[in-house]
């Protein structure tokens, strides 16, 4: 009896990354509902360039929570799905303070702190796993965030 998976990797190690991706599914889920209300409830002088990129964010979170739940499926292992886990287990909280274009920007800086620690701690688990799929994926949402931190702080310093 074998003990890889069906794409050939160790079905203990993808048990941890499918855990760790839920994490990150979790988290994703909650920053892409924030980021909504921050969409459709912010106000004042940004109002017009704010609500934009907030569109352009959870349209972009809403792809990775689809990719993070399929790669959980590839590794063999299933995709949680609820609010009610999701908020037991996001280091994400729920925002309620979503009319503050500037609350609204550090709680994304704030999210995006958060994504990218567990991104990379999926980067050293799927490299020991020798999980390249997964390893790339997470290496080009890093690439990609660590530029939106760059903008948003930009933003953020005018």
């Amino acid at each position: 009896m074998t003990n890889t998976n069906a794409i050939g990797l160790d079905i203990g190690k993808c048990e941890n990354l499918a855990k760790k991706l839920n994490e990150l599914l979790a988290n994703y889920s909650v920053f892409y509902q924030n980021t909504r209300g921050y969409h459709w409830n912010i106000k004042g002088e940004k109002f017009f360039e704010l609500h934009v990129k907030f569109e352009e964010l959870y349209t972009d979170l809403i792809v990775k929570i689809d990719e993070v739940a399929e790669r959980i499926l590839t590794l063999g292992h299933n995709p949680t799905h609820n609010y009610s886990e999701y908020n037991t287990v996001s280091k994400i909280v729920e925002s309620k303070e979503v009319s503050d274009g500037t609350k609204a920007v550090n709680d994304i800086l704030n999210s995006f702190r958060i994504v990218i620690g567990l991104q990379r701690e999926l980067l050293e688990l799927s490299a020991d796993a020798g999980d390249e799929g997964t390893n790339a994926l997470m290496s080009d949402y890093i690439a990609a965030q660590e530029k939106l931190v760059w903008m948003y702080s930009a933003f953020m310093s005018r």
